[in-house]
């Protein structure tokens, strides 16, 4: 019996509330017991955003962390504010391209992803936070690839159609 208390923070406007959605969501696909539950700062975009995402194979009980099993940081102030919050031998994802601080932590493993790079490189930033989705599912498991690959689709369907292979391709960065 698995339960994944996950942890995601950035600027707003970075794409993170959409990370946490698409967990829950396809959490929700694979019949597993989900809560999502969002926080934004008082500017949205360019201000604070974080969400906390369970998926777990048992009923939950509260959908508040207060120690996450992994977090996933996208911006230098969110790694500072939340390093803590993580459980010993629990993991945290780095967006290294905006991130130049260290992980002080050693009681927990480090996953370095150059996600906005990677996005430049596939052609456009905005989709770092796909990339960073991509490296989270590939290392934890937490729900099927597939699960994730058909709320993608959903998700950039209708008048963001031409974003899905953009995202399609930020997505399988991770599959090697």
């Amino acid at each position: 019996m698995a339960t994944h208390k996950i942890f995601i923070a950035g600027f707003g406007g970075q794409g993170i509330i959409l990370i946490g959605q698409m967990i829950a969501h396809a959490g929700m696909l694979e019949g597993k017991e989900v809560t999502f539950l969002p926080s934004y700062g008082p500017e949205m975009r360019g201000g604070t955003a974080n969400c906390t995402v369970i998926v777990s194979d048992a009923p939950i009980s509260c959908p508040i962390i207060d120690q996450a099993t992994c977090l996933v940081v996208m911006n230098q102030p969110s790694l500072i504010r939340f390093e803590k919050i993580v459980a010993p031998g629990g993991d945290i994802f780095v967006n290294t391209s905006l991130i130049k601080h260290k992980v002080e932590r050693e009681d927990v493993t480090v996953h370095n992803v150059d996600s906005g790079e990677i996005a430049k490189e596939l052609g456009n930033e905005r989709a770092a936070n796909i990339v960073m989705l991509g490296a989270l599912i590939k290392h934890l498991e937490i729900v099927k690839l597939e699960s994730i690959e058909k709320v993608l689709a959903e998700v950039f369907s209708g008048s963001k159609a031409d974003l899905l292979q953009l995202n399609q391709r930020a997505l399988s960065t991770w599959k090697k």
